[in-house]
């Protein structure tokens, strides 16, 4: 559909893996729809390396990105205090700029989108008159658990994670007790209710966007639409959208990385990361190490320093290095001795682009959406290491459901994953038949993702669905 007399807002939560794919969708919406697009971001403290990576191209004339006054949670958050908890409350107190930023744009919008961390600014909608839309940029089944949980609240006796059964979903695939997301974790902690008003205020919305596609997620999509008891709940439209995802950026001056990589056989280099926000603790780090090493395998591996708490203990506040970017926290020795195996990248490298190089044939990942669907769309088969979240979902939906990953055989949550079995997972996943078979099936998905984005696609026909509502929506 043609958008170009459209507006919208969509405001964006404090972190990368949450700003990203809203830039994402603010850039779908101009390139394709030509609707005008205003970000309202809810700002938060950046390393330098990571600004780097929100410097995503723009339509100039379609898209403002807005930053709102910074929001101080100092005095609410305690040392424990969850990310979940400290999101909803950053929205929270986001929300006084969010209405008097709109109130001052020359064009107001005709919609506005929040992520699902800023499901409270309905009122907001409400009071300017726009149609509201809920952007999830995550999976079906994630959703379908995050609606589905306030009636687990009610069914469920005892901790989700004590539960010997599985947890039901209706039209869904069942849940582990142990794959739930962070939030159900432990039902006395704040970040729970949270969550739980959260599922319910989804549906309170025009519709719901999400970063998935019909062929990845068939199932999960048609049981929105045809279950009764979905039907029964969700009584809007679930608009798939996606795959949104970074594109390769065109650099005239090549890194040392790539430089590298452009030296190496096609196929021939695992590359490590665990996202923005995700951290290893100091003996995981020793034990990776050693199991790349003993792979033999050549390597890429984008590495932080150690944490001694939680797994997203980097999500609002980056960690640093030494001066000279030296990463201490290593084996002694490892450098020297794995040479000329691979590289080792302090922080930040350059993802998209790595994961696109010819010679890149697998992708270590914390499964993060944003990084799945970067591999996905790489045609990269992956080691599924999740660390918080939802990842622990798409983990699953990853190893059991399109078989395009392998993944430890503990929950590298709970227990140190060994040397010996990360050695074992990167040579099935670079040597073995077993990589081969995923790699193939990772190029169906890989075509099914870019045929859903073409002109006439799924996707693009989802997301034109949703612009003629809102147009319909102003003839009212």
């Amino acid at each position: 559909m043609d958008g170009s007399k459209l507006h919208v807002a969509i405001l964006a939560s404090p972190g990368m893996g949450h700003l990203i794919p809203v830039l994402l969708l603010a850039n779908r919406l101009a390139t394709q729809h030509g609707v005008k697009v205003t970000v309202l971001e809810v700002t938060t403290a950046f390393s330098p390396s990571e600004s780097h990576l929100l410097k995503l191209p723009t339509e100039k004339n379609l898209v403002e990105r807005i930053e709102l006054p910074p929001v101080e949670i100092s005095h609410l958050i305690k040392p424990d205090t969850k990310v979940v908890e400290q999101l909803c409350m950053m929205l929270r107190e986001a929300l006084p700029g969010v209405r008097s930023t709109i109130s001052a744009l020359n064009h107001r919008p005709d919609a506005l989108i929040v992520d699902h961390f800023g499901t409270e600014a309905l009122p907001i909608a409400a009071e300017f008159n726009m149609a509201k839309y809920v952007y999830v940029p995550s999976t079906a089944w994630f959703v379908a658990l995050t609606i589905y949980c306030p009636v687990l609240d009610k069914e469920v006796e005892g901790q989700y994670v004590d539960q010997q059964d599985l947890l039901k979903i209706p039209g869904c695939k069942p849940i582990r007790p142990e794959d739930v997301v962070d939030p159900m974790l432990d039902r006395n902690d704040q970040q729970y209710y949270e969550y739980v008003s959260m599922g319910n205020r989804l549906t309170q919305f025009d519709g719901i966007l999400l970063n998935t596609w019909e062929d990845l997620e068939s199932t999960t999509l048609k049981a929105f639409k045809e279950n009764e008891i979905w039907r029964s709940i969700v009584k809007i439209p679930v608009h798939p959208i996606g795959p949104l995802r970074r594109p390769v950026q065109p650099d005239g001056s090549k890194s040392a990385v790539i430089e590298w990589l452009d030296k190496q056989p096609n196929d021939s280099v695992v590359f490590v990361s665990f996202g923005s926000g995700g951290m290893l603790s100091a003996q995981q780090i020793t034990e990776l190490a050693f199991g790349l090493e003993m792979s033999e395998q050549k390597f890429i591996w984008v590495v932080r320093p150690p944490t001694e708490g939680a797994a997203d203990d980097a999500f609002f506040t980056s960690k640093t290095v030494d001066s000279d970017g030296t990463p201490y926290y290593l084996p002694e020795g490892f450098s020297t001795r794995t040479g000329n195996l691979g590289r080792v990248v302090s922080m930040w490298a350059q993802q998209v682009e790595i994961l696109n190089h010819p010679s890149v044939g697998g992708f270590m990942t914390h499964c993060g959406w944003n990084s799945t669907l970067e591999s996905i769309c790489s045609g990269v088969p992956m080691i599924a290491w999740p660390l918080y979240a939802e990842q622990r979902l798409n983990a699953t939906y990853l190893v059991e459901e399109l078989g395009i990953s392998v993944r430890p055989l503990v929950l590298p949550t709970k227990n140190v994953v060994a040397r010996d079995e990360i050695e074992k997972m990167v040579r099935s996943l670079m040597d073995d038949e077993e990589g081969k078979k995923i790699s193939l099936l990772q190029f169906f998905d890989f075509l099914s993702a870019e045929n859903a984005l073409s002109k006439g696609g799924s996707s693009y026909n989802s997301l034109s669905e949703m612009l003629k509502h809102v147009a319909a929506k102003l003839k009212v």
